[in-house]
């Protein structure tokens, strides 16, 4: 029998809630490096290039936790529990 952390819900959550502060500053240093980069160069479409590294940073950072999020969830493929929800869909006829 394995035993699961004493915190691992709460780092989990944790985890979960620093996707939001990691886009922001994703987004943040992308502009920092787009404002450094005009300065240096003097041309101001690399404002706009580091703009876009940090939307493409924080895009990279929702795909992972997508992933992280999908191989988590995968463990209830195969459960019982869950197998009625997954042959006849989540909304019930008594719903309508």
């Amino acid at each position: 029998m394995q035993e699961t952390p004493k915190h691992k819900g709460k780092l989990q959550a944790l985890d979960n809630l620093s996707l939001g502060i990691s886009m922001v500053a994703a987004v943040l240093i992308g502009v920092a490096i787009g404002v450094g980069l005009k300065a240096l160069t003097g041309w101001g479409w690399t404002l706009w290039l580091g703009v876009f590294w940090g939307i493409a940073g924080a895009g990279l950072n929702i795909y992972k936790a997508y992933k992280r999020a999908q191989q988590e969830f995968s463990e209830f493929e195969n459960d019982p529990r869950y197998a009625h929800m997954a042959k006849h869909g989540y909304k019930s006829k008594e719903d309508d």
